[in-house]
């Protein structure tokens, strides 16, 4: 596993990189700049930490906990992935639309980069 890691770079999701505390969240609503596509919102405000951090958010509105389940885990793959794309200082919430688990993986993953081009 260490071998993969090291082919494909740094694929890790720490916690130092997540949003977690409502507090942050509550800001990011009430402060920060919002950039929609068809199945996303981004709510993004430069970060208070230094550092890029995400916060994922689906609503019981996008479907039952399984479905809500498999969009955070496209998500947080998306970020995995592409986050270099995003500017190094900027706390994102990511909120998904209802319909974003019929966009699929694809689709969300070109909104996240029209996203992150948008803020870049």
């Amino acid at each position: 596993m260490e071998e993969a890691y090291a082919a494909g770079g740094d694929r890790t999701f720490p916690h130092t990189q997540r949003l977690l505390a409502r507090r942050d969240f509550l800001r990011a609503k009430a402060r920060g700049r919002k950039v929609h596509t068809q199945h996303l919102i981004g709510l993004w405000t430069p970060s208070t930490v230094g550092r890029r951090r995400v916060g994922l958010t689906v609503s019981s509105k996008v479907g039952n906990a399984v479905v809500r389940n498999q969009v955070k885990r496209w998500l947080r793959e998306i970020y995995r992935h592409e986050r270099d794309r995003l500017p190094a200082r900027v706390d994102l919430v990511l909120i998904a639309k209802i319909g974003a688990e019929k966009a699929g993986y694809h689709a969300l993953r070109a909104q996240f980069l029209e996203i992150a081009r948008r803020i870049g």
